[in-house]
This record gives C-alpha cells, sequence and structure tokens, in this order.
C-alpha cells in the first residue's frame, strides 16, 4: 500500500525537495549570511528526507525543510535547542542563523554547527549494551527539563508524542492489506495492546525520533543526537521505538531498565513501531520493517 499522511502531519514536497541543491544553498546563504558566501558547499553523508542537510564549511551545516508542513520546525528547533542543550549530557545541534525565503525556494531554513561523529549503525557501535544504557540516559535527561511552555505534540512532531490513535485507521489498513504476509491476530493485539495502554501522565519533552540514522557515534561510544525536528511535549513513548528497530536481547533488556518507563509506556512504545514497520513494508527496506515486526511478535510471546 502506499501509506498517506494523517490530517496535519508533515510530508514532503516533491517539487520543492528536487529543487534543493548545492546551487541553491550557495544561492541563499550568499544572499543573507554574505559573511560565509565564500565557504565550500556540499551534501552530507545522511541528507535525510523531511529537510535537506548540507555542509557549510567545516564548520557548520544548512538544514532546508522539503515541504510545508515541516517549516513549523524551524521555529521550533531554534527556540528550543538552546535551552535543551544546556541541560542534556550529549552534544546536540546548535542554531547559528534562521534563513528566509529565497531564490524561488519558499521556506524559512537553518544554519546549525557541526557535529563530528558518524550515523549508529550496528557495526559502528563496540558495546551495544553500553550504547542503550546511554541513550536511556540521555532520554531521561530530556524527559527531566522543565516541559512548561514547550510545544505541545500535534503537526509540527508528526504527532509524535501525541495519541497513538490518530494512526489507527492507518495501521488497521495496513494490517489488512498485507494479511497474506501476517499473523494477523497476533498483529492485531500488539495494536489493540498499545492502544488500551492509555497515557495520563504529565507532559515531558520526547525527541520524536530516536532512530539510528539520528544517533551519532564518535570512537565506538553514543556521542550526539541530531534532528529534534519532531520534538515537542507530550507522551514520551515514541522515544523508546529504538528498542526493537535497534537493540536486541541483553541491550534491550539494559535500555528498558535505564529508561525507567511503566509498562504502559512500553506498550505504546510497541504500538508506534508496529505503526512505521506496517506502513513500511512496501518501502524501500521491507526486510528491515518485517525484522522490527518479528522482533515485536517475538517479545509478545
Amino acid at each position: 500500500m502506499s501509506a498517506q499522511p494523517a490530517p496535519d502531519v508533515p510530508h514532503s514536497d516533491e517539487t520543492t525537495t528536487r529543487r534543493i541543491d548545492v546551487g541553491l544553498v550557495r544561492h541563499l546563504v550568499a544572499e543573507q549570511f554574505p559573511q560565509w558566501a565564500d565557504l565550500p558547499v556540499r551534501p552530507v553523508e545522511v541528507g535525510g528526507w523531511d529537510n535537506r542537510t548540507f555542509h557549510l564549511g567545516d564548520e557548520m551545516t544548512v538544514r532546508l525543510p522539503s515541504g510545508e508542513g515541516y517549516v513549523l520546525q524551524v521555529a521550533k528547533e531554534q527556540r528550543w535547542l538552546p535551552v535543551l542543550g544546556r541541560r542534556l549530557p550529549l552534544e546536540i545541534p546548535v542554531p547559528l542563523a534562521q534563513g528566509r525565503p529565497g531564490a524561488g525556494y519558499p521556506y524559512s531554513w537553518s544554519v546549525y554547527r557541526w557535529i563530528d561523529g558518524h550515523t549508529a549503525r550496528p557495526e559502528r557501535i563496540d558495546d551495544l549494551t553500553r550504547f542503550a544504557t546511554d541513550l536511556a540516559a540521555f532520554l531521561r535527561s530530556l524527559r527531566a527539563v522543565d516541559a512548561t511552555g514547550g510545544p505541545a505534540a500535534g503537526g509540527h512532531s508528526a504527532w509524535r508524542g501525541g495519541p497513538l490513535s490518530t494512526y489507527d485507521a492507518e495501521t488497521r489498513a495496513a494490517i489488512k492489506t498485507h494479511r497474506d504476509r501476517l499473523p494477523v491476530d497476533a498483529v492485531t493485539a500488539i495494536w489493540q495492546d498499545a492502544l488500551d495502554a492509555t497515557w495520563a501522565g504529565p507532559p515531558v519533552w520526547f525527541h520524536g525520533d530516536v532512530a539510528y540514522a539520528n544517533l551519532l557515534v564518535r570512537d565506538g561510544r553514543l556521542a550526539a543526537v541530531i534532528d529534534f525536528g519532531c520534538c515537542g511535549v507530550g507522551d514520551p513513548a515514541c522515544d523508546t521505538v529504538i528498542a526493537w528497530t535497534l537493540l536486541h536481547g541483553a541491550s534491550r533488556a539494559a535500555f528498558r531498565d535505564a529508561v525507567d518507563v511503566d509498562a504502559a509506556t512500553w506498550k505504546r512504545g510497541r504500538g508506534w513501531a508496529l505503526w512505521k514497520a506496517l506502513i513500511t513494508l512496501d518501502g524501500p527496506d521491507p526486510a528491515g520493517a518485517r525484522r522490527v515486526i518479528d522482533e515485536l511478535l517475538g517479545e509478545q510471546r
């Protein structure tokens, strides 16, 4: 199936995305920040889809939303990343400037300080259990930051941090579409358990997209967390999805102990992981999506 965005959920504009290239970035920088006009611009190794990212010299990056739905994330990150960064144990992006529309590009955009590191693929991690506990400590620290005035979950966060029921119809449609490839009753039971595990706690900060591509390692250890575009204040269950997408066995158990969430939050996290895996079964990495589903089914037994 081709997954359709839920109402008010950000999605990329293909026309805009095709126009975001090195030439555009050079033009925008030269026009709006002439002090950096002589710096070279080149794509980063993992440029992203929601936003496109480019090196600006050796010490900065430029990040441009790929669709209108992501524009609210620009001002959000500019406002809140400096606040969060002072209170977290790992590096996170530091905004240096905010750009405006120009050269035919219709959205606001950002310049950030470059963070050195490599995406957290398993082969780059020396000790996955230590990695899991370091990540859990970061997420606990994030939840502990004062949430007063923070951005409530909504379209800007793709409803991460909000009610899982936002994606109920989409998830059940995906189960039906793939019923010949899935144990329908078992998968539906995981989803229903997640829906029934309602959240009633105080709103806390969440990252919203804790995926290996947004976690950077140096010398085999977790060093930084990037891409806070889906961050906000609400239910932190979405931040546990990494337990099934990257962790397993002892590392998953260590993460669950260290991240310190209750059983209901863990169930909702399973729901978030299931939703994403189901809607990407026909995507570019169907084997990865199926592996996540199998991990969830194995834990259910």
